[in-house]
């Protein structure tokens, strides 16, 4: 890591890496060792983290970071012209298939619902999502926020 004066380096540890949704930008996670007084005279060591640009790193030569993680920005969800879902039955009668409005999968007939109705389709015992128009990619992804947190 290169400091701010521009002329002192440091050797850190990389802990994840990271593309800003907003910026593209690249961040780093990394751990730089610092000591810290612990009283009584005693002094020890420890570590520092905090995000930083790639404008602060520099790579260390043969050192292999394939394993550090990394999480790319989520792709955008497809632009979506009008918020209508079409429910269509599957055959033989068990569960029904999500579609966007505009899927040709859906022309034919099929009840029309809103957002709403949509995803408590979905939550339905046999329902799915089409993966041919947007509604998986939409959908989908809607019904997984929150999951996990108590």
């Amino acid at each position: 890591m290169l400091l701010p004066d521009s002329r002192q380096r440091m050797e850190v540890r990389l802990y994840e890496r990271r593309r800003e949704d907003d910026t593209g930008e690249w961040l780093f996670l990394i751990g730089a060792p610092l000591w810290q007084y612990a009283g009584q005279g005693n002094v020890e060591a420890m570590e520092f983290r905090t995000w930083v640009t790639a404008g602060q790193l520099e790579p260390i030569e043969g050192v292999d970071l394939s394993a550090v993680p990394t999480h790319q920005a989520d792709p955008e969800p497809p632009a979506v012209s009008r918020w209508g879902w079409v429910l269509r039955p599957k055959p033989g009668g068990r569960g029904s298939t999500v579609h966007d409005h505009d899927c040709e999968l859906a022309a034919g007939g099929g009840a029309e619902f809103g957002l709403e109705e949509a995803l408590d389709a979905m939550l339905r015992p046999g329902s799915q999502a089409c993966v041919h128009c947007d509604a998986a990619a939409v959908l989908v992804p809607m019904l997984q926020l929150g999951q996990g947190y108590k």
